[in-house]
């Protein structure tokens, strides 16, 4: 809102500094600095507020160190996220960006899921929360919405090709990125960044070249199938990863640093011609969603750091997971999530394992065993007498590294 406020400032008045809010650096910082003072301060009253209703965390009886002066810590803690995120995002966003649109839904939505979820574990005593396959609904829903929007938006757009010769051309966009020069050659595509691989224009229509001259229409098909298992994955995969003191915000945000990265590179014309990726006019205002995720998630660390003083519950961690699928589906590198996201990929598959190999010997030899002592992975390790602190620095540190080893990709190819 206030972007637009003040380009009519700058516009009709000159009013001096109004100009500022015409540069996403500028606005990116300023929605930042925002993000991370709401998480901190408006955050501390939320979590006093959450005391005072008596919102605590029900613990399950795990054998795990620690457990027990956890219980009736204040839960659904997540509302201090999306209220740091939704906020910012408002004030400084460009509100009529198809991608920030996106984004804004997609954290307004989730967490409206994990809302409920944790209303009826807290308020209806209900351990289970909401039924497991409304949770899907929810998920498959919102990727359903975000790879139609992908599809049918004319804005949303990318240029395959950026060389010396339509650089200035590309330059020539309106500096709040709503107009794009008709002598560039954006065009409507499911193409994406592969990995390792040097010829980014593949997409998943050339996946489906076999059908024929119906290779566009399941190519879109085939990638809206794939925004659906992305937002799922990833919403599931953080969910599991909030078991311990600050893991899955701390994680989350290291992850944002990447999307952010990301974002940056592909709304430069500079970067995407360097490193040969494609050119996303518009997506320069999801380095202004990712500031606000940043800030929202270091923010919360504040109060979520072990010994935690409130948790996200699942108001948060199915948000910021949705949130991080849909950003790399927005930026078209979906395909980086498996490097990216390791942590998640991994607590995810832990459960997995454990579950099928239990399924596997229980009905082979009678009795279920187990790979991991206990899994998600994190409380395996917490079964191993590793202090909860180490275990998460640990996670932090091999996040880090994916995060970093994410990026180096784009050019390793």
């Amino acid at each position: 809102m206030l972007y637009y406020l003040f380009r009519f400032l700058e516009e009709s008045f000159d009013f001096p500094g109004a100009g500022l809010f015409g540069f996403v650096s500028f606005r990116a910082a300023i929605t930042l600095i925002t993000s991370l003072f709401l998480s901190m301060i408006v955050g501390k009253h939320i979590i006093n507020f959450l005391k005072r209703k008596q919102i605590g965390e029900t613990i399950r009886e795990l054998g795990l160190a620690g457990e027990n002066q956890k219980k009736n810590t204040p839960t659904m803690g997540g509302i201090i996220i999306l209220i740091a995120i939704l906020l910012p995002c408002l004030l400084f966003g460009r509100l009529r960006n198809i991608y920030l649109i996106i984004m804004l839904v997609t954290t307004a939505w989730l967490g409206l899921i994990g809302g409920i979820d944790d209303y009826i574990k807290v308020f209806k005593k209900n351990k289970d929360g909401l039924n497991g396959k409304f949770k899907v609904i929810g998920q498959v829903t919102l990727g359903l919405f975000v790879g139609l929007m992908m599809w049918f938006s004319p804005d949303a757009v990318i240029v395959e090709h950026v060389t010396s010769s339509n650089r200035t051309a590309i330059e020539q966009l309106d500096p709040n990125g709503e107009v794009i020069n008709s002598s560039i050659q954006a065009v409507k595509s499911n193409n994406t960044t592969i990995p390792f691989i040097a010829e980014y224009d593949l997409g998943y229509s050339d996946m489906m070249s076999f059908m024929g001259e119906n290779a566009e229409l399941f190519g879109w098909l085939l990638f809206v199938f794939m925004c659906i298992f992305v937002v799922t994955a990833c919403s599931n995969g953080a969910n599991l990863t909030d078991g311990i003191d600050g893991l899955a915000a701390g994680t989350s945000s290291i992850i944002g640093v990447a999307l952010a990265a990301l974002a940056v590179v592909s709304s430069n014309v500079f970067f995407a011609d360097y490193l040969n990726i494609q050119f996303i006019p518009g997506s320069e205002e999801l380095v202004v969603f990712a500031a606000a995720f940043i800030g929202a998630t270091v923010g919360f660390l504040w109060y979520n750091a072990h010994p935690a003083q409130v948790f996200m519950g699942d108001t948060g961690s199915l948000a910021l997971g949705g949130i991080i699928g849909v950003f790399a589906i927005l930026v078209h590198k979906e395909l980086l999530l498996p490097i990216l996201c390791g942590i998640f990929l991994v607590e995810n598959l832990s459960v997995i394992i454990q579950t099928s190999y239990f399924k596997y010997t229980k009905k082979k030899y009678g009795a279920g065993r187990r790979v991991f002592l206990m899994s998600p992975l994190h409380h395996h390790y917490q079964k191993k007498n590793i202090p909860e602190q180490k275990i998460v620095a640990r996670f932090w540190i091999i996040g880090i590294a994916l995060a970093i080893f994410a990026i180096v990709t784009l050019k390793i190819r």
